[in-house]
Parts: structure tokens; sequence; C-alpha cells
């Protein structure tokens, strides 16, 4: 597990539902629920998968909300912009969970002729997201790093801390999962 791992282009990856349910109740219940009793049941953990240290990590890609129209960028935070500069989507960076290829899927954002008009808007959609990712994939990496390592060696604010999730729980939980997944092998 400590082989260094090469930051590939950024594509977007749905996370196994057992996953984070899993890392929800047993490492950080800040991690982004996907309850049914919470009505979260359908909707899937999006992101954009990054190399912190020697870990693979998934940074979730959320829908704007009202409130993100008017917050800046920042260390644990990045608005997520069209060709025209209107805000399409953020990067929570500090709810960022360590991931493994065994529990990402590519999402597949072609658009295909069978596509009803509502998918084809939202594949449109997640272009434009996954474009200003690549675009951005140095200072996006970059500041996911830095968070990281000031978080997990206990240096960042308190506020900062406070904002992100539990990492090191959360490798845990994903240690844990990989062996019951594989049947307790390496």
């Amino acid at each position: 597990m400590g082989q260094k791992l090469e930051q590939k282009r950024l594509e977007l990856y749905k996370v196994d539902m057992k996953l984070i349910r899993n890392m929800h109740n047993m490492g950080d219940d800040h991690v982004f629920s996907v309850s049914p009793q919470a009505g979260k049941d359908n909707r899937p953990f999006l992101g954009i998968v990054i190399i912190c240290d020697t870990k693979q990590y998934c940074i979730p890609l959320s829908s704007p909300k009202e409130r993100h129209r008017t917050m800046k960028n920042s260390l644990d935070f990045h608005r997520v912009l069209d060709s025209n500069g209107k805000l399409i989507g953020v990067l929570d960076i500090n709810n960022m969970i360590p991931v493994n290829n065994s529990v990402i899927t590519k999402v597949n954002i072609k658009i295909s002729k069978n596509d009803t008009d509502q998918v084809k808007k939202y594949k449109n959609l997640v272009i434009d997201q996954i474009t200003f990712c690549r675009k951005n994939q140095e200072v996006i990496v970059a500041k996911a790093n830095r968070l990281y390592r000031l978080v997990n060696k206990g240096k960042g604010s308190f506020d900062l801390k406070k904002r992100c999730l539990r990492w090191d729980r959360l490798e845990k939980v994903l240690e844990r999962y990989l062996k019951t997944k594989t049947g307790g092998t390496d």
C-alpha cells in the first residue's frame, strides 16, 4: 500500500455505497450520508480521485447550494465554474475520503443517442465540471495534499481541523473493508 501512485488525468468516479456507509457509521459521521433513513440512498457519492501522499482519495463533487455563491475558494473548498464563470459545482476537499481502485467505478459521461434529454443535460453539466477540474488539476491536487498534511500533522487551525473528516480513522475503515471484501488477503 506504500507504493508510489501516479496522479492520473482527473475522471469522475462513483464510490461503493457500502464503503460510504461503513465510513459514515464507523469512521466519521460527517462522511456524506447515503442512508435510506436520511432519504439519500439513491444519491451516489461522485467525485474526482487524486493522490494524497501515497494514497488515493476521492474529493466529492457536489451541486452548488445558495451559500456557495458567496463563498471564496479556500484550502478546503473549491468552486467549479463553467466557461462563462457561472458556478456549476463545488469540491469539498475537506470531505474527501480514502479509496482504492476496487471501490470506485468510472462514471460514463459520454452522451449517447439513447439518452433522454434530462440525462443529456446532466452529462453536459458533468462534462463541464470535469473539464474545469482537469484545467485546474494541479491547483486542486496541491490544495488537497497541503490540507491532508496540515490536518494529519495537527498543524491546521482548530476550525479547519473541525471542518475536515477524520482521515486517519477513514483509512483504517477502508483497510478493514478491503480485507473483508477480499477475504482477509492483501
